[in-house]
């Protein structure tokens, strides 16, 4: 199972439902580069005088530091190619507009969904719109489907 990046920011602010907390524990999980480079994102975009970012940044740190190396996959140049085109075809036929800075708003998601076809992996997402429309075209790459739980609580 692949992660994508909307399962760690789940995690982190305790709105996994149970059955994803389940799958969690019990099955061999697979972590992106993309989604390390997403997670670490906030430490250039958080403010550092706003009085929660430090906690965040801990947080986000402690998350990063527990993917074990022998699961993290970086996508190839092959991967970011035939990415690419999927997500330009998703965007195309999206109807987005043009020249609005969407143009690679797939990219990400395209690469962690090709990621997991090629590991023959399932791709665990709470992003439901952009990787329900990505597997309507390739449905050869399984992807498992959760809502976040409303509200939070805390992290187990």
């Amino acid at each position: 199972m692949l992660l994508d990046t909307s399962v760690y920011l789940d995690v982190l602010q305790g709105r996994t439902p149970e059955a994803v907390d389940n799958l969690l524990t019990y099955r061999l999980c697979h972590h992106s580069a993309v989604c390390l480079a997403e997670l670490s994102h906030v430490f250039g975009r958080l403010d550092p005088a706003h009085p929660e970012t430090k906690s965040v940044l801990k947080a986000v740190a402690g998350t990063i530091e527990d993917i074990p190396a022998h699961r993290l996959h970086a996508p190839d140049a092959t991967t970011w190619a035939r990415a690419g085109m999927l997500a330009g075809l998703l965007f195309r036929l999206s109807h987005l507009p043009k020249g609005k800075g969407h143009e690679r708003r797939f990219l990400n998601d395209a690469l962690i969904f090709h990621q997991a076809g090629l590991l023959g992996a399932a791709v665990l997402t709470g992003n439901v719109g952009d990787f329900d429309y990505l597997n309507q075209l390739v449905p050869s790459v399984r992807v498992i489907f959760y809502r976040a739980a409303p509200g939070s609580r805390p992290p187990a």
